[in-house]
């Protein structure tokens, strides 16, 4: 088991050239399902587990790890299922999500395959809204094509632990209030549960949301606005984007930006669940401005305080 993620560390590289790796795993006997191998910490045969009595319906127990207590969520529940049944074959996905370490049971993990963002695609519309998955795509294995479901673990993890949204006292700068009425905010994201967050942060400060689910809408509406003759600038506070979206990265969209001398001078923010020290290299990298790491509504508003601050001087 611990052969699939040996290099994971390797495959870090592909982040910001529109690539991914996907880990592949099974909940069940016929579907495939995925997350981004850059999110996976490590992947263990199911150890025992202990209760947690209170816990949410989803938790399923607490696992040691070297000495570390990882709270362990059943996927399958999680995401509308029946529960597994008994733990015999059941592996554990440690994961990173949002500055927290957590574990996913699941079933068989089949293998890692490298994609590219333009070959994620959104679940189609009949999915229905409350849908957990942020994206599918297809794979051939042994000459078969199937297709694979990736999860929203930002939903999962939302619906098990309350994100609260209230800002702390001292943060709000009311000197700024009235600079945010009417100001807008492009935010690309492919989680819904994500964009959520972030209005339900900035909208009762008077700040006008406009959201699309990948950063490929995002690109195609700011050159919209380009071909118009509108200033992008002027029409946007920000852009807040994603790192990992269906069809073009947070990343990629950053570099196309950019590189288009109508709106190369955007102030972009990248709010996202991967880690830390890795993303703010790469902001460096393709010319962000800011990073903020999900969910801290503390520090949304100190970015957006700031960009206002800059443009009220």
């Amino acid at each position: 088991m611990a052969k699939v993620l040996d290099s994971v560390d390797q495959r870090t590289q592909l982040v910001g050239e529109n690539r991914l790796e996907l880990l592949l795993f099974r909940i069940n006997a016929t579907q495939l399902f995925a997350i981004n191998v850059f999110k996976v910490k490590e992947v263990v045969k199911l150890p025992q587990l202990s209760a947690v009595p209170g816990s949410h319906s989803h938790i399923c127990g607490v696992a040691n790890i070297r000495g570390t207590s990882i709270p362990v969520i059943d996927l399958r529940s999680a995401i509308g299922y029946k529960p597994i049944k008994g733990d015999h074959g059941a592996n554990m996905i440690i994961t990173e999500y949002n500055r927290s370490v957590q574990g996913f049971k699941v079933g068989k993990v089949e293998h890692i395959v490298n994609m590219t963002w333009g070959d994620i695609l959104p679940p189609p519309k009949t999915a229905g809204r409350h849908n957990y998955l942020t994206a599918i795509t297809r794979i051939e294995i042994d000459g078969v094509s199937q297709i694979v479901s990736i999860i929203d673990v930002e939903k999962v993890l939302a619906e098990i632990i309350h994100y609260d949204v209230t800002l702390s006292e001292g943060v709000l700068d009311h000197d700024l209030v009235n600079e945010m009425q009417g100001r807008k905010i492009l935010i690309a994201d492919d989680s819904s549960t994500a964009r959520r967050q972030i209005k339900e942060t900035l909208e009762p400060l008077g700040i006008e949301i406009l959201e699309v689910s990948d950063g490929l809408q995002a690109l195609r509406t700011l050159q919209g606005w380009c071909d118009e003759g509108k200033s992008v600038q002027d029409e946007l506070l920000m852009l807040i984007t994603d790192a990992e979206m269906p069809e073009m990265d947070g990343y990629k969209l950053t570099h196309e930006i950019r590189n288009d001398k109508r709106m190369r001078d955007l102030f972009i923010t990248l709010n996202t669940s991967l880690s830390g020290s890795f993303n703010k290299a790469m902001v460096d990298k393709v010319g962000c401005d800011r990073f903020i790491s999900k969910f801290q509504p503390d520090l949304l508003v100190e970015v957006v305080q700031q960009r206002l601050r800059e443009l009220v001087r």
